[in-house]
């Protein structure tokens, strides 16, 4: 199951956050909506490719759980995605 979405950002100023930041934190709040929805040892693989280049989030979330998982891979790969987006919009804000 993948998922990509791209949320174009701000251009990065001096006292905003940091590329390693930015790509750090879309990461971390993706990872969290997944172990959100399933148990770690339900997912039996999950890989998460964030990049942050001229101020453009590119976020992919590959997510491989039960087939009969709920709620669906797919819904929770995309919500992932949204997530990962929403928060270095929220880091921004800050």
């Amino acid at each position: 199951m993948t998922d990509d979405a791209s949320d174009a950002s701000e251009p990065v100023d001096a006292d905003g956050p940091d590329d390693d930041e930015v790509v750090r934190t879309a990461a971390e709040a993706a990872e969290g909506i997944v172990f959100k929805h399933y148990d770690q040892s339900t997912v039996t693989d999950l890989d998460i490719t964030v990049t942050f280049e001229d101020g453009v989030l590119d976020v992919d979330v590959y997510l491989n759980a039960p087939e009969d998982a709920d709620p669906d891979r797919e819904a929770v790969a995309q919500e992932a995605v949204e997530t990962a987006g929403e928060a270095v919009d929220e880091l921004f804000a800050e």
